[in-house]
């Protein structure tokens, strides 16, 4: 077998492919015995066909089969012959092949040349504060008193900023800029309004009150031309309420009673301190992803080639499933939420070549500095899953094994040494 390599660029291959006459002519031999054995050709009895009858008869399903047998295994010989490893599956063409003579073809592919990611300890990162300010304590205090609040009736008065009302209500159009609108009118009863919510149509909180248990009304709002829900623009719609009750929002005093009431909490000030503990973790796992996303940007710096185009292909493909994912865990079905895909995997274009790029500057690392995952190290990763999962370790692993798992651990434990590996020789400033 030839096979000649030709640099399409630093990353992008093609190897020309002749693999010889007798080579070819016994493996379409092979393949129309194959034939003959299973055939039924008219005349002849089965498996009895002359080999000549059968090559002509099937000369398209064998050539088929023999191009199918002998061009992977010679274009795996190829690169395994010169020490490349192909990203992706080697595009093949320009096929030509016929009995008696040599099948050539042409192969191409991508691969990623070793480099230099460059002096580690060059690196200069700032760690982000993730000090909690007394504000923040007291904004999060504020979000448990507001959860905690109650709804309480309010009687002998009518309503009032701040009430949620209670009302059957029914809306009809009366006009709009295209004209009439014949549509009967919407009814919708036990409606509950909090007054000054920014969802309110325009003017209609002051049309409520003063309004009592038991009273009704009628009246008009005019939603302007830049009313953003299109279908109001410049319209006027009917309103009629009645007001079937008024409760207002009680929110509990912020002090022990109410630490006590959300559990385990004896006073106020252990509520206080809990909180700022769980802000604190919270906001020092923020600044480790920020610490770790500059990271990743400034080693997709070092990278001194195009990334290979097969790569970014497949990290979009990848981000746009994940982002599906999110909105189905959202119970929005991707193919109704309006979205131009096609723009939206455009937008990420940048984004997915910076992470291949950063992701190829780590693998670079991890192979000059041989760093692995040892076999204790992936049963402690097997052991964490199946706790947060509530299973065994005998039946995480199992599952693992069954769908090539245990190798995708493996690569991920790699993967944070490599971080690990940089971070420790990085200059980092700023919050400890």
């Amino acid at each position: 077998m030839k096979a000649e390599f030709v640099d399409v660029n630093a990353t992008r291959k093609n190897v020309r492919v002749e693999i010889p006459s007798d080579a070819v002519d016994a493996e379409i031999n092979r393949v129309a015995a194959d034939y003959s054995r299973k055939a039924r050709v008219p005349g002849f009895r089965p498996g009895k066909a002359p080999a000549k009858v059968i090559k002509q008869r099937y000369k398209e399903q064998i050539l088929h089969d023999v191009a199918h047998d002998l061009i992977p295994r010679a274009v795996n010989d190829a690169l395994r012959e010169k020490g490349f490893e192909p990203v992706d599956t080697p595009d093949v063409r320009d096929v030509t092949l016929d009995e008696g003579h040599p099948l050539t073809f042409t192969a191409s592919f991508d691969t990623v040349p070793e480099f230099d990611p460059g002096d580690l300890s060059t690196i200069a990162l700032v760690r982000p504060s993730s000090k909690i300010e007394d504000e923040a304590v007291s904004l999060a205090l504020q979000r448990l008193r507001d959860r905690a609040a109650r709804f309480e009736p309010v009687e002998g008065r009518g309503v009032d900023h701040g009430d949620t009302v209670v009302l059957d209500l029914e809306r009809g159009r009366e006009s709009s800029h295209t004209g009439a609108d014949s549509r009967p009118p919407d009814t919708h009863n036990d409606v509950s309004i909090e007054m000054g919510a920014k969802a309110n149509p325009p003017g209609f909180d002051e049309q409520l009150l003063g309004l009592e248990v038991g009273a009704t009304k009628t009246f008009s709002i005019h939603y302007p031309a830049d009313y953003t829900i299109g279908e109001l623009a410049n319209t006027d719609v009917s309103y009629t309420v009645r007001v079937k009750g008024l409760k207002r929002r009680v929110l509990p005093e912020l002090d022990d009673e109410f630490a006590k009431d959300l559990g385990e909490f004896e006073t106020l000030d252990a509520l206080t301190a809990r909180v700022r503990e769980d802000l604190e973790h919270e906001a020092k796992h923020a600044a480790e992803r920020e610490l770790r996303a500059e990271l990743m940007k400034q080693l997709a710096t070092r990278v001194p080639f195009e990334v290979p185009a097969s790569m970014i292909e497949r990290e979009l493909d990848r981000r746009l499933e994940d982002f599906a994912h999110r909105l189905m865990d959202q119970r929005v079905d991707p193919r109704q939420a309006g979205i131009d895909w096609n723009a939206f995997r455009e937008s990420q274009r940048d984004v997915a070549r910076d992470n291949v790029a950063a992701a190829l500057a780590l693998d670079e690392v991890t192979r000059r500095e041989k760093l692995e995952a040892t076999d204790e190290e992936i049963a402690r990763e097997v052991d964490r899953y199946a706790e947060r999962t509530g299973r065994t370790p005998a039946a995480v692993r199992a599952a693992l094994e069954k769908e090539d798992g245990i190798s995708r651990v493996a690569s991920g434990l790699r993967r944070e040494k490599s971080i690990d590996f940089v971070l420790a020789r990085a200059k980092i400033t700023g919050d400890t």
